[in-house]
């Protein structure tokens, strides 16, 4: 069960990283610049909480 819980996650934060990807680059483009620096924070945390999952998973997986 951990470890599907655990890919449920990655995908999620995966999935929220590409969004914010997508939202800073439109941002960007649209000169609406005090809205990059929020789009890539979230983006960034969601990539280290994709990271750390990974580490787990990779734990429960080949214990």
């Amino acid at each position: 069960m951990a470890k599907k819980m655990c890919w449920i996650i990655i995908f999620v934060t995966v999935g929220i990283n590409v969004v914010m990807l997508q939202w800073t680059i439109m941002a960007y483009l649209g000169l609406e610049y005090e809205k990059i620096y929020s789009y890539t924070i979230v983006g960034v945390l969601s990539s280290i909480i994709a990271f750390i999952t990974y580490l787990k998973w990779r734990k429960y997986e080949y214990q």
